[in-house]
């Protein structure tokens, strides 16, 4: 049985987009969990486990992900429409102000719901994403994402999935992998398992390879009176311990902390994440 209600909202464009809802009677705040680009509400199961006690959650599939819709068309499948989806579900949900906890594509559109409209963000977490993109780990995201082979069966499922994330999690044993896996994929009616994302979101990903990288510090210069936490895997190859540095300079009060024995992007079911991330929400006003 989840613990969970399931939330349908239409968007803008007619597409039916799908988050879970973890309900509290009185909440401290709401938290808002964005995944990142191939991701799904199920990366923040055991963190909203860990918050639904003093929090409502909301952990979302993003347009073309998960439970949700796919989009008719590719072009939309972009931060800016994504963040419009944001929006629009929490106008729907008459939330005016949230907690974002975002997982790099998740990140980034927390730095643009900032710069948009800062009086909604109580505070903000950024996992393992900051406003220069390492374009090392970049360039890897593309050589893989819409281009996975299918599988025929779990087990292959899960080797593939080891294969290509092995150095992010070098420490996780075969459970992990197990787990991991049933949340990146959805089964068939035949039992066949298939990538929970739409593979046309590697188009926008694909157009700007070799053109100047966004730029994304006039949005983190909207977050000057917002908390803030970064949260970055020791062996990343997307948030650079220089960018973190820079962030730092420019938001002294901004809160980091540095997960070992992780790559892009940290579970945040590590302890160190999770202990940081309870003393960070503490740390901000009940709303």
């Amino acid at each position: 049985m989840n613990d969970y209600a399931d939330f349908w909202y239409d968007s803008s464009d007619g597409l039916r987009l799908y988050a879970r809802n973890y309900s509290h009677p009185s909440p401290r705040a709401t938290i808002l969990c964005m995944p990142g680009l191939t991701r799904n509400a199920a990366d923040f199961s055991e963190l909203c486990e860990a918050l639904r006690g003093d929090y409502r959650v909301l952990a979302v599939d993003q347009r073309g992900r998960g439970r949700s819709a796919y989009a008719l068309d590719p072009a939309t499948y972009n931060p800016l429409v994504y963040v419009k989806d944001m929006f629009r579900m929490l106008d729907v949900l008459n939330l005016p102000r949230i907690i974002a906890i975002g997982t790099s594509m998740g990140g980034i559109m927390s730095l643009l719901m900032g710069a948009m409209q800062p009086q909604r963000l109580v505070g903000v977490v950024l996992n393992d994403i900051g406003p220069v993109i390492d374009p090392v780990g970049l360039d890897r995201i593309r050589r893989y994402v819409g281009k996975i082979p299918a599988v025929a069966s779990w087990d292959e499922a899960v080797a593939q999935v080891r294969a290509l994330n092995a150095p992010v999690f070098p420490d996780w044993q075969a459970a992990d992998w197990q787990r991991f896996t049933r949340k990146l994929y959805h089964e068939d009616p035949q039992g066949i398992p298939h990538l929970a994302y739409d593979p046309a979101i590697a188009m926008s990903l694909q157009e700007t390879a070799g053109t100047p990288a966004l730029d994304l510090w006039p949005a983190f210069g909207a977050f000057e009176s917002i908390p803030m936490l970064v949260i970055r895997g020791a062996t990343s190859d997307i948030l650079s311990p220089a960018c973190v540095a820079e962030m730092a300079r420019r938001k002294p009060d901004m809160v980091t902390v540095e997960i070992p024995d992780r790559g892009h992007a940290p579970m945040l079911d590590e302890p160190g994440a999770r202990t940081a991330i309870h003393a960070f929400l503490a740390s901000l006003p009940r709303d």
